[in-house]
């Protein structure tokens, strides 16, 4: 009988150990988690500060201000515009279009090309690598 109560006392302390250990762990983890959550707070509110920088530094009253201060342009007359039927013709198409494409025929031959005898198409293998 008293080895059964010994058990059972040995029982008890182990399993409140293991309690006490899940305990620690859980406490680890949840100030983690507090910390983790201070941090994406504090970075939330860098955004959040930064896009507000940004705004103010991108207002057009402050663009205007200093392109008229450091970029000497001229302001558009209404005489640059042009209507459309004013556009020079539309440039000549060289290639047909029952034609393949000449640029991708191109990049085709090479990598056969450099599939064959080379490493990285521009070296050569030596003979004794082959």
């Amino acid at each position: 009988m008293r080895i059964v109560h010994l058990f059972v006392i040995c029982a008890l302390v182990f399993a409140a150990a293991y309690v006490y250990r899940i305990k620690m762990e859980s406490t680890v983890r949840t100030e983690r988690v507090i910390q983790l959550r201070a941090d994406i707070r504090e970075q939330r509110e860098a955004i959040a500060s930064l896009k507000a920088e940004w705004a103010k530094l991108e207002t057009p009253a402050r663009l205007q201000n200093l392109a008229t201060k450091y970029l000497l342009l001229k302001p558009i007359e209404t005489s640059q515009y042009d209507q459309l039927k004013n556009l020079p013709p539309r440039p000549p198409n060289f290639v047909k279009p029952d034609d393949p494409d000449p640029i991708g025929t191109m990049i085709d031959t090479t990598e056969t090309d450099t599939d064959k005898e080379s490493v990285t198409g521009s070296v050569t293998l030596p003979e004794g690598r082959r």
